[in-house]
């Protein structure tokens, strides 16, 4: 197997417009493609150009009809949420976003690479099974777990959230799902107000949600105690076959959504944290997908951090 990462991403990701001023813009790519290819990882990436996920993949955590609620509304350019606009290039964009994360897991999953970064907007992790919200269209890391189970055989997930916002519809896709882990590390109270520690899942899957709300101004040594503490511990136990991330890196410090101060330098000792975590039981296989982060310079720094970690595995 080649040690390589796999880097996913697609230009037309840039044409979902969100108009002016909005956090959620093409800049964020742009600025976070321009600083890797000025980084030391980049002669190091298998870059992958990423197809639309089908519409059968978009069922995979989501409703039947929920796609083509979401198509209609692109088609119209009618937001879905009063924050998630939408122009008629979104509905294939967002399938383009989905697509280049399910092809991150592929790679990963065929032993193509060792682990994989998809750079994709718009992002996912709010999108619950029928509904969209906070930026997010489709969920991509969601449908990415399930395509590894039902497309390449794997069985026990785990999934690592780690972006300033609690990953409410990740949550309630897999609240009820022994086979899926899900951790998630948030400011609290911050949108969307879901993720408390009461919330532990459901039935089956009781156990299987794990939420750490933290402070505001807590930083890189917090959040690296949480990981250390109750993270590893937690994955170790679960005993994933694979790893995502949800890499969202508006904790960072100069993002202005949240009162977060991780630093680039952070970001980098988490990402090294969940790699030695998947050495232990997932023969090193971690796929990372963008969420969140606004500030254009904190973004493209954590980002750059976050691969040359991946890269150097």
């Amino acid at each position: 197997m080649t040690q390589k990462t796999a880097f996913i991403y697609h230009p037309e990701s840039l044409n979902h417009d969100t108009g002016p001023n909005h956090p959620e813009r093409p800049n964020r790519l742009r600025a976070s493609l321009a600083a890797l290819q000025k980084s030391n990882a980049w002669e190091q990436l298998h870059l992958i150009e990423p197809p639309h996920a089908t519409l059968a993949q978009l069922r995979y955590a989501h409703a039947p009809n929920y796609s083509e609620h979401i198509r209609k509304h692109c088609e119209q350019e009618i937001p879905l949420t009063y924050d998630t606009p939408v122009v008629q290039a979104s509905f294939d964009i967002a399938r383009l976003s989905t697509g280049g994360v399910l092809q991150a897991a592929k790679a990963v999953a065929t032993g193509t690479v060792k682990n994989a970064f998809a750079l994709v907007r718009p992002p996912g992790h709010h999108a619950t099974p029928n509904r969209s919200m906070g930026f997010c269209l489709f969920n991509n890391i969601a449908i990415a777990a399930r395509s590894l189970q039902r497309e390449h055989g794997f069985g026990k997930i785990a999934i690592v959230d780690w972006d300033v916002h609690h990953g409410n519809g990740t949550q309630d896709i897999f609240y009820e799902d022994a086979s899926v882990f899900f951790f998630s590390i948030h400011e609290s109270p911050l949108y969307p107000g879901t993720g408390a520690r009461n919330e532990r899942g459901y039935g089956h899957g009781r156990g299987m949600t794990l939420n750490v709300p933290m402070r505001s101004r807590s930083g890189d040594s917090e959040y690296i105690t949480v990981f250390e503490d109750i993270l590893l511990p937690a994955l170790r136990k679960f005993s994933p076959e694979i790893l995502l991330i949800s890499a969202g890196f508006d904790a960072h410090h100069r993002d202005l959504l949240s009162s977060t101060e991780v630093t680039a330098a952070g970001f980098a000792t988490l990402t090294d944290l969940i790699l030695a975590a998947a050495e232990e039981t997932a023969s090193g296989r971690v796929v990372s997908a963008l969420e969140g982060g606004y500030s254009l310079e904190g973004l493209s720094e954590a980002v750059v951090a976050h691969v040359e970690r991946l890269a150097a595995q």
